[in-house]
């Protein structure tokens, strides 16, 4: 464990975040490797959050950090060549958190995936035509606010309501959910870290 690495990103020190992130792509370090120290540093600021040690500006402060550290990571990836397939991944409509998509969106990136974010507050409607447009096998949604699970479960079955579940995979991802969460909006996963989305998807595109 990276403690340095991982106590800039908790505090918010961006200097030091990008100062270790070059050093460590200089030593050799995995990718992968590196942003799991962000991504614990970002875990650390949510902490931070619910404790109301932080405030929404520091969760906004957290997000801009690690897209500048994902800037200079980006290039050390290797080539997507979307061999695995599209990845549509986006949060709900109603909760504007983008840290964790971001952290997942660039890891599936990082494994081979062509990923088409669809952003924040992303309305229903914008899921189903993605899916129509992309035709993916899984759709990752976001959710980190207890009070869109609502949408969450709306979202989900509007789109199986379209005809479009046959074939797709819906997982859901954020610090509030668990599996009663899953099983009430009626999603296939709920998937609490990184390393078992990237597992779930390249399992089931290995089925082609």
């Amino acid at each position: 464990m990276n403690r340095t690495l991982v106590k800039a990103m908790a505090e918010l020190n961006e200097d030091i975040v990008i100062e270790e992130v070059k050093s460590l792509i200089k030593n050799n370090v995995p990718v992968l490797e590196i942003i799991q120290y962000l991504q614990r540093g970002i875990e650390i600021v949510g902490k931070n959050f619910e404790e109301k040690k932080y405030f929404m500006s520091e969760l906004i402060i957290s997000g801009e950090i690690f897209k500048e550290a994902s800037q200079i990571l980006r290039k050390e990836f290797p080539l997507n060549t979307s061999e695995q397939g599209n990845f549509i991944i986006g949060t709900i409509y109603g909760d504007i958190h983008d840290v964790g998509k971001n952290i997942v969106a660039t890891v599936m990136k990082s494994n081979g995936f062509r990923v088409i974010d669809l952003g924040t507050d992303v309305a229903t409607e914008e899921f189903i035509e993605a899916i129509k447009q992309y035709k993916p096998k899984v759709v990752g949604i976001s959710c980190l606010l207890t009070n869109c699970f609502d949408n969450l479960r709306e979202c989900i079955q509007s789109i199986q309501n379209k005809g479009l579940r046959k074939d797709l995979k819906i997982l859901i991802g954020g610090g509030p959910l668990d599996e009663y969460v899953r099983k009430y909006v009626k999603a296939d996963m709920l998937c609490k870290t990184i390393q078992e989305t990237v597992r779930y998807c390249k399992k089931l595109y290995r089925l082609d």
